[in-house]
């Protein structure tokens, strides 16, 4: 559990292995649940733009340990090279060097494999994952955004993750995060590596007689059960559910959600994940046309330097 001075629901004490890590070092966020549809996907890649848009200087790296191209469709500027390189050979390399690429707002991402049975195979070892990212000279965050199960892969994410966020939706994912709880205590893990994120979530409706709605009745079983939560929510929208449906390339809620509760839900996540991991200060986002293109450090792997500012361009141009 937290320390008994941050406690068990302390949003803004910074998680236990800060402290001893440089403000430089790597730090790696897993997103998971065993049961879909309660927007692990969509947490996962508006989250990294919008840490990219507060943390200017921040290099942000998105994996998705899924088959589905989303992921790539929301990031990719221009079209995929025949010869790029995918996450199934970053573990044959075993390192993701080489198979980075720059995306749209300053973010980037590795092609998704096309199948993943002979990944499970490579990840039956549950530290493979974090030894690729060891071997690897990605020196800002990482994001890992995983597959409906806890399989092979997710399981990998889970034991590289500084930083789990459990998203909850109803009753059935409540009851699957128990088993990624589970998972991160095993082995002398650290259970409270794991914060559960509240997702699509409706107000209106009232349960019971008390007048608790389902939010509340879900707050309620996972204080009972001493987890860590994220105080920030995010509710259902239609009009943000529009934007990764409405189009071939999904947009961001950050640029395209103005005015949704969403958009200061996923602000006040964002701010809430930067003070866990020790982050640094925010930076208020230039507007959303500039907010799109943040500055850019030079990223740690130098064979994006000399183009990183004509492909941010070329991005916010080709949407």
């Amino acid at each position: 559990m937290l320390s008994a001075s941050c406690g068990i629901r302390a949003r803004a004490c910074v998680l236990p292995w800060v402290a001893v890590n440089p403000p430089s070092q790597r730090r790696v966020i897993a997103i998971a649940s065993n049961k879909g549809g309660v927007g692990k996907t969509t947490v996962a890649m508006n989250l990294a733009i919008t840490l990219r848009a507060l943390h200017e200087e921040l290099p942000i790296l998105l994996v998705t340990l899924d088959d589905q191209s989303i992921v790539e469709r929301m990031f990719r500027i221009g079209e995929r090279r025949p010869d790029a390189r995918t996450l199934r050979d970053a573990f044959a390399r075993r390192s993701f060097d080489g198979c980075l690429e720059l995306g749209q707002f300053g973010v980037h991402f590795v092609p998704p494999a096309s199948e993943l049975e002979a990944l499970k195979i490579r990840a039956a070892e549950p530290l493979t994952l974090k030894r690729m990212l060891d071997a690897s000279t990605w020196n800002g965050l990482v994001i890992l955004d995983t597959k409906s199960d806890l399989e092979a892969l997710t399981r990998g994410a889970l034991a590289a993750a500084d930083l789990v966020i459990l998203p909850i939706a109803d009753q059935a994912s409540f009851d699957e995060a128990a088993k990624a709880v589970e998972l991160l205590g095993r082995n002398g893990g650290r259970r409270e590596r794991g914060r559960v994120l509240l997702t699509l979530v409706d107000r209106r409706t009232k349960l019971d007689a008390e007048g608790r709605d389902l939010y509340d009745r879900l707050v309620a079983a996972i204080d009972a059960r001493g987890w860590p939560r994220f105080t920030a929510y995010l509710s259902r929208s239609p009009r943000v559910e529009a934007l990764n449906s409405g189009a071939s390339r999904p947009r961001s809620i950050l640029h395209e959600g103005k005015g949704t509760l969403v958009q200061k839900q996923l602000r006040e996540l964002a701010e809430e994940v930067g003070k866990l991991l020790g982050l640094g200060e925010v930076r208020e986002p230039r507007g959303a046309e500039n907010a799109a293109a943040p500055r850019v450090s030079a990223p740690p792997l130098r064979e994006f330097a000399a183009d990183l500012r004509s492909a941010l361009f070329r991005g916010l141009r080709g949407r």
